[in-house]
């Protein structure tokens, strides 16, 4: 199989593609990617060198590049996105641009391409909007509520893709996972940014009263089920991708404190970001019952492995780090 992965030089992108050519040997990856400041050459440092993996750099606004790109594929799998929270309350309009000007234009060349098969569609657990009380799970049949201007780009492109398959009878997938954690995420990020801040001997900034629940999901597990849903899933559906390890905010940083051996003194609330969501929580009995995916790697072995690659990996996270710095940037989001 020949995969178009957009947005492969981000987080969750990167680590899908590395798992695909390790599990598959038979299979070929073109990555598309712009390298804006989330995208990093550097995360797939590791299998530039197969020649079953070729990355090319454009924007999937950019009609031409697309249609290059995705010559002889069979399949396309849409990371790119803008997904920074607070970077979409400063500044709404990148997040249009891509999400979903830039997905038209993806959906119009895949549509047209008679080789291509699947398009498999990553969206996020936040166009459900936010639970404002701890009991309670969105299912695939919930209503789109977003609450920021990333969470709306990304369910007006949910809208756009359901809109292709039914004008177009399009074979799409959607997928919509719960928060990722792992290695190779940006450490702007919540739990890298606390482990790098703690490495550096920083505090570590808590919006609130770091009382909001998310569901943490760690990366292999998305990668598992995004491969599942590739081979496996049905026409025209849309698949949560949760992992049952809700935790509150304050939670994730205590734990990763005493991972780190040092004490709750790190920890400096700040104040919280407008609109900020309460809780996140998703139903994925849909792909567990109908595809037989579920969750591997359980939130303690996973938070355990994810501190050990950033300490480990210090050359990976210093330069993005020091860039961060430089540009005076005050974000860091719980997303991916």
């Amino acid at each position: 199989m020949r995969i178009l992965v957009t947005g492969g030089c981000g987080f969750i992108g990167s680590n899908f593609i590395r798992y695909i050519l390790n599990k598959y040997s038979d299979y070929e990856i073109t990555n598309l990617d712009a390298l804006t400041y989330a995208g990093n050459i550097e995360n797939l440092k590791d299998v530039e060198h197969l020649s079953r993996y070729r990355f090319v750099q454009g924007h999937i606004e950019d009609a031409s590049a697309v249609r290059d790109a995705i010559r002889g594929c069979d399949a396309i799998v849409n990371f790119a996105a803008e997904s920074h929270v607070d970077r979409s309350i400063e500044n709404a309009q990148p997040f249009l641009m891509t999400n979903i000007i830039g997905l038209q234009i993806l959906l119009d060349m895949s549509r047209t391409t008679k080789e291509l098969r699947r398009f498999i569609h990553i969206s996020t657990d936040e166009v459900y909007g936010s639970h404002e009380t701890d009991e309670g799970s969105f299912n695939e049949e919930s209503p789109l509520k977003p609450n920021s201007p990333y969470a709306a780009s990304k369910a007006g492109g949910d809208l756009l893709v359901r809109a292709y398959m039914k004008t177009y009878n399009f074979d799409a997938i959607v997928v919509r996972p719960s928060n990722n954690y792992g290695p190779f995420q940006f450490p702007e990020k919540l739990i890298p940014l606390m482990i790098t801040n703690l490495m550096d001997d920083k505090k570590v900034p808590v919006y609130g009263k770091g009382l909001n629940i998310r569901d943490w999901l760690y990366v292999e597990d998305t990668c598992r089920a995004i491969d599942c849903i590739l081979h496996k899933g049905n026409p025209g559906e849309i698949y949560n991708v949760g992992a049952g390890n809700e935790r509150r905010n304050i939670e994730v940083v205590k734990k990763v404190i005493a991972l780190m051996g040092l004490n709750e003194e790190y920890i400096e609330f700040v104040p919280d970001r407008p609109g900020h969501d309460y809780r996140y929580s998703i139903d994925s009995e849909k792909i567990k019952k109908q595809l037989g995916w579920a969750p591997e790697v359980d939130f303690e072995e996973g938070i355990r492995r994810t501190v050990k690659w950033y300490k480990e990996n210090e050359w990976w996270w210093r330069p993005l780090k020091e860039r961060l710095s430089q540009e005076s940037r005050g974000f860091w989001t719980e997303k991916r």
